[in-house]
């Protein structure tokens, strides 16, 4: 396989970060699976990730209970957003899905498999 570096930014038990690992390893595409518990994204990481999503509002999890009772799911404010990803990254949309500087926000087998192929 063609240069593809896929890294997972998930947390654990994660049904859509699964299905991810599934996909890659079912076409032998290796990935790494970041644990966002252990190792939080950096302010490159949550800038990339907030683009991808179409802003830094987009990003939150709004399918938690726990994000939805929170004040900065209520709030436009990008920059108090992204300064909360990095201390919460669990109150983004999981898994993120990373080749370079290509990013999916939840299960994208279809943008997945444009990867792939392209790779390929």
């Amino acid at each position: 396989m063609a240069n593809i570096n896929i890294q997972i930014y998930a947390l654990k038990k994660n049904f859509d970060a699964q299905k991810a690992e599934r996909f890659f390893k079912e076409r032998r595409i290796p990935f790494q699976t970041v644990d966002l518990k252990k190792h939080a994204p950096g302010q490159r990481e949550i800038d990339l990730f907030c683009r991808a999503a179409g802003g830094a509002y987009a990003l939150v999890d709004r399918k938690s209970v726990t994000v939805m009772s929170h004040p900065v799911a209520h709030t436009t404010d990008e920059s108090v957003i992204r300064e909360y990803f990095l201390e919460h990254p669990e109150f983004m949309r999981l898994p993120i899905v990373r080749c370079g500087n290509k990013v999916t926000i939840g299960a994208d087998e279809a943008e997945w498999k444009k990867w792939v192929e392209s790779a390929g």
